[in-house]
């Protein structure tokens, strides 16, 4: 699973971006993944993440309850980026929204999309 993969040397750290999607192929959120999250995510089924900010391994849903659970996962074609889609429980943003992609540049500016408010799981 691990070969093929370009992973980017990241503040000393090997990482690859994650892209998680619905069922449905709405993004719902980007982060990156070390070689750890990646097995733990092969391992359990569930989105684990590596976070920059924190410098740690992370579940997704871990405090919040709103889990990703695996459904398939693809590479493009470079192998430097991974696409997983998922079963979204409650929301993916930090900020309670559907998807981290809630704002949108409308007059020079970013606004909330309202379609992003409701939940769609």
């Amino acid at each position: 699973m691990l070969e093929g993969l370009k992973w980017r040397n990241i503040e000393g750290k090997r990482l690859i971006i994650a892209i998680a999607c619905d069922k449905n192929k709405n993004i719902l959120m980007t982060a990156f993944m070390d070689e750890e999250a990646l097995r733990k995510t092969l391992e359990t089924g569930y989105m684990h993440y590596y976070s920059t900010s924190r410098k740690k391994l992370w579940k997704k849903g871990e405090e919040s309850g709103n889990y990703q659970k695996v459904l398939e996962i693809y590479k493009d074609c470079d192998g430097d980026c991974l696409l997983f889609i998922v079963d979204q429980k409650g929301v993916a943003c930090h900020e309670g929204y559907y998807s981290c992609f809630h704002y949108k540049l409308k007059n020079g500016k970013w606004v909330v999309d309202e379609i992003y408010k409701d939940d769609h799981s």
